[in-house]
């Protein structure tokens, strides 16, 4: 009985330790555990008191059934971030304007963040791995050249599969520099975006000028409907290619500052269906998240 009693403690010393060890590193405990579903999620105070914000202030909608929450946390653990930014050859942006707004994350990212770097047109090609070297990335954006197609859905896939998946529990940020034109993409725009919903990816949008003046296309949204989607159904928000400053210092404290996990058990989830997902703050709360639950 004593060796049994001194090897359960032993156990215990050793996953209270690896805990704080995953917390230290930046990897989340797996709030997903048990049927449960986690959920990313920004929200903040409108009149700019920093007390963290409680389970009791907020309401989870899921299929338009208000849900128990389970665990309501603050989320101040680093973030990967991908910056996907489009140097296809008619963007209404030219390169010094995009390594400019790449340039701003670099020094605006927190310590324990990382940046990776990615330019497309048909093809998406690493620009800087991942680093927090501020000098390092900015050296690198001298690679971005502006020429073919812009392949956004292709490329937000291959990011999320490549780059994001592997990193699962870790806070994963896609920031798209463009101005959502997708020419030529294999995947189809509700395809990435229910990718992006179904792995809790949220994505931010540097938005440029559309190259298109708002004409209308047949197969895919408007490249401003797919900017607002994106942002919309994900829970990121969008700014404006003119103001990069402002951008990078916006996102990197919001993703720092007012990120939550939120966690409940469906109480009725139809197998294989997609669902409205909502989460509603008191008065005086600002509350973002995805907009629809994917199929477990």
């Amino acid at each position: 009985m004593r060796s049994r009693s001194k090897l359960l403690l032993t156990l215990l010393v050793i996953a209270l330790f690896s805990h704080s060890i995953l917390g230290q590193s930046g990897v989340r405990p797996n709030a997903n555990a048990a049927g449960g579903v986690m959920v990313n999620i920004v929200a903040s105070r409108n009149n700019k008191q920093t007390n963290p914000i409680t389970s009791k202030e907020v309401s989870v909608f899921d299929n338009g059934q208000e849900q128990s929450i389970r665990n309501f946390t603050p989320d101040p653990s680093p973030a990967r971030i991908v910056l996907l930014v489009d140097n296809s050859l008619t963007i209404r942006a030219d390169v010094e304007k995009l390594e400019q707004a790449a340039r701003e994350f670099a020094y605006e990212i927190y310590e324990g963040d990382k940046l990776l770097i990615v330019g497309y047109d048909e093809q998406a090609e690493i620009v800087s791995d991942w680093t927090d070297d501020a000098k390092a990335i900015e050296s690198s954006l001298k690679l971005f050249r502006k020429k073919g197609q812009p392949h956004l859905f292709d490329a937000i896939r291959a990011v999320t599969e490549e780059a994001l998946r592997p990193l699962q529990n870790q806070k994963r940020i896609i920031i798209v520099i463009s101005d959502g034109l997708d020419r030529g993409s294999k995947a189809t725009f509700e395809q990435t975006l229910a990718e992006l919903q179904s792995e809790n990816i949220m994505v931010y949008a540097v938005q440029a000028v559309d190259r298109t003046r708002g004409a209308i296309r047949r197969d895919v949204p408007k490249p401003k409907v797919v900017i607002d989607k994106l942002a919309e159904g994900t829970g990121g928000e969008i700014f404006s290619i003119d103001e990069p400053q402002v951008a990078a210092k916006a996102i990197c404290d919001e993703l720092r500052q007012n990120r939550y996990v939120l966690s409940y058990v469906p109480s009725s989830a139809p197998f294989g269906q997609a669902r409205s997902f909502l989460v509603v703050g008191n008065d005086g709360i600002t509350v973002r998240s995805k907009s629809m639950q994917q199929p477990n």
